[in-house]
C-alpha cells in the first residue's frame, strides 16, 4: 500500500497507549496527526510498576527529567530483585542490574572467582558487583565513578497520567469513549477508521492496539493469531492490592515464591504494591486470595483485583496498517520486570520502522521478526527460574521441575553447567551477569571453568587482587545515603 501516513489513531490509553502517544509526539509531532482513544470506564491491568534498566534509556531518548517523574509518580529505585524460597524455601539471592567484577577477553570474571575458590579463597561471588551491595545494604545515590546501573519502581497509573501531560503538550488529541466497530478497506483489508459507541467515526492511516489482551484490532479485526506459552509458563492468573507501607525502601523488588506460584513486593514512596501470580491449575482463587492476605506487610489500601492471562505472543505484531504495542502484542509474567521494556522497545522500533510512505511488506516482516526474538528471549530467561529448582514440597513445583523446556535455553543451561559458559545473544536484554545471577542462584553448579586466570596471576596476586575489588565496592557503597534519604532529597512526592 503507497498511501502515506498522516493520520494516527492509537487505541487504547495506560502506559501502553501513552509512551507510543508521548514518543511520537516528541519525535514526529510536526508531520503526524496523532489521536489517542480510551475510555475512562476500562481499567489498565497496572501491574507493571517494576522496571527494567532500558526504561532509563528510552526516558533520555525522549527528554524526561527523571526528578520530575519520580516525583509525579511517586517513584522509586529499582537495583534489581530479591528472589526468596525459589530453589529452596529459606534460599535468597538478589538478581542484580549491575556486572560482576572485570572480565577479560578470555572469559568472564566468575573465571577469575573459581580460580581463585580452586586455591582456597573464601569471597562471595555476589561481592564483587557494586550496585547488589547497593542493594543488599538499601543504599542508593545516582554515580558515575563507578556508573550505577538501576531502574525504577512507580505507580503505574500516575505513569500514564505524566505521559498523557507531556503528549497532550505535543498536539496528542485524545477522545474519550468506547470503540465498537472497525471499518477495513474491502479490498485490501486494511483499517480505514473505527466507531466510537457515540457514533463518532475516527479515521486513520496507521493503528495502534493499546486495547490491552483484548487486541481490539490486532486479533479481533485482524486475526494475527497467538501464540501459547502456557506449556512452559503456567502461571494465568494474579489476585494484587496496595497495602501501607513505611519506614526504609529496599531499592529491589522482592519475587517471594509460594505454593503455586509467587507474590510481588514493590515499595513506592507512599505505598507497597502486592500481589500472588499462580496458576489456576494448581489452586484456587480463594486459596491464591488467602495466600496474599496472610502475607501482607501493611493494612490494605486498595482492594483486591483479580486478574487473568495467557502468557504467549501474537504470531505477528504488525498486520497490515496496525501494529500492536504492550498487552496486545503479548504477555510474559512479570517475574523480572519486561512488561514496560517491551512496551518500550515495540514503540522504539516502530519509530525507527515509522511507514511516513506506506506500509510494506519489508517493514512488516522485518518488525516481526525482531518482535518475536525479543518475546523468545525474554520467554527464556524467565523459564529458567522455574525448571532451576529443586523444590519438590507441592505438584505445582515438581511439575516446573520436570517439564520439558526450549532447545535454546535447554543449551544455555548445559553449556554453563557443563563448562562454565553464559553468554549473551546480540540484541538480548539481559546481559551475562543477568544470566550468570539467575544461574548460580538458582543453584546451578558449573563443573569446569576457564584456566586463563591461572596463566595471568599466583595466588596471593589473584587474592589480592579481588580483596581490593571488594574492599573498594563496600568502602563506597558505605558513603551512599540510604534509598530513602536519596528519595526525599532527590524527588520527593509532588502529587496530591
Amino acid at each position: 500500500m503507497s498511501q502515506q501516513i498522516k493520520k494516527v489513531v492509537i487505541a487504547g490509553g495506560g502506559t501502553s497507549g501513552w509512551c507510543m502517544a508521548m514518543a511520537l509526539s516528541q519525535q514526529f509531532g510536526e508531520l503526524l496527526d496523532i489521536t489517542l482513544i480510551e475510555s475512562n470506564e476500562i481499567g489498565t491491568v497496572g501491574v507493571g510498576e517494576a522496571t527494567f534498566p532500558t526504561i532509563c534509556t528510552f526516558h533520555r531518548m525522549h527528554g524526561i527529567d527523571e526528578k520530575e517523574f519520580l516525583s509525579a509518580t511517586a517513584g522509586s529505585i529499582k537495583l534489581g530483585i530479591s528472589f526468596e524460597n525459589w530453589t529452596r524455601k529459606n534460599d535468597r539471592y538478589i538478581h542484580s542490574f549491575g556486572f560482576i567484577g572485570k572480565s577479560h577477553w578470555l572469559g568472564e570474571f566468575h573465571n577469575y572467582w573459581m580460580a581463585a575458590k580452586s586455591l582456597g579463597y573464601e569471597g562471595q561471588l555476589e561481592d564483587f558487583c557494586f550496585e547488589l551491595q547497593a542493594a543488599k545494604h538499601h543504599k542508593f545515590a545516582v554515580t558515575e565513578k563507578p556508573k550505577i546501573n538501576y531502574a525504577y519502581h512507580f505507580d503505574a497509573s500516575l505513569y500514564a497520567r505524566f505521559l498523557r501531560k507531556l503528549s497532550e503538550a505535543k498536539g496528542v488529541k485524545r477522545i474519550e469513549g468506547k470503540i465498537s466497530n472497525v471499518k477495513q478497506n474491502l479490498d485490501n483489508g486494511f483499517i480505514e477508521s473505527v466507531m466510537m459507541e457515540s457514533g463518532e467515526n475516527v479515521e486513520g492511516d496507521f493503528f495502534i492496539d493499546c486495547t490491552g489482551f483484548r487486541g481490539l484490532l490486532i486479533e479481533q479485526t485482524l486475526k494475527a493469531g497467538y501464540e501459547d506459552w502456557g506449556h512452559w509458563l503456567r502461571n494465568d492468573s494474579a489476585v494484587a492490592l496496595q497495602t501501607d507501607f513505611s519506614g526504609d525502601i529496599p531499592p529491589y523488588t522482592r519475587a517471594i515464591a509460594h505454593g503455586s506460584g509467587w507474590q510481588w513486593k514493590i515499595p513506592l514512596q507512599h505505598r507497597q504494591g502486592t500481589g500472588y501470580v499462580y496458576s489456576s491449575s494448581y489452586i484456587t482463587d480463594e486459596d491464591a486470595r488467602n495466600t496474599l492476605l496472610d502475607n501482607l506487610d501493611g493494612d490494605i489500601r486498595v482492594e483486591l483485583r483479580l486478574l487473568k492471562f495467557n502468557t504467549g505472543r501474537r504470531k505477528k505484531t504488525w498486520v497490515k496498517n496496525c501494529a500492536a504495542i504492550g498487552l496486545a502484542g503479548g504477555f510474559i509474567e512479570p517475574l523480572e520486570s519486561t512488561s514496560i521494556h517491551l512496551i518500550q522497545m515495540g514503540v522504539t522500533r516502530l519509530l525507527q520502522l515509522f511507514p511516513f510512505d506506506g506500509c510494506t511488506e519489508a517493514h512488516i516482516n522485518h518488525y516481526n521478526e525482531q518482535s518475536r526474538i525479543d518475546y523468545e528471549k525474554i520467554r527464556d530467561f524467565i523459564i529458567l527460574h522455574y525448571k532451576a529448582t529443586e523444590r519438590d514440597d507441592t505438584p505445582y513445583w515438581r511439575d516446573c521441575r520436570d517439564m520439558e523446556i526450549p532447545d535454546s535455553l535447554a543449551h544455555r543451561m548445559e553449556l554453563f553447567r557443563e563448562a562454565g559458559v553464559v553468554y549473551q545473544d546480540p540484541n538480548e536484554i539481559f546481559p551475562v551477569a543477568s544470566w550468570l545471577q539467575v544461574m548460580m542462584g538458582q543453584r546451578i553448579e558449573p563443573k569446569r571453568y576457564n584456566h586463563f586466570p591461572h596463566t595471568m596471576m599466583g595466588k596471593d596476586v589473584m587474592f589480592a587482587e579481588l580483596d581490593k575489588l571488594k574492599t573498594n565496592i563496600a568502602e563506597f557503597v558505605e558513603t551512599m545515603p540510604s534509598h530513602a534519604n536519596f528519595l526525599k532529597t532527590y524527588s520527593p512526592m509532588s502529587w496530591s
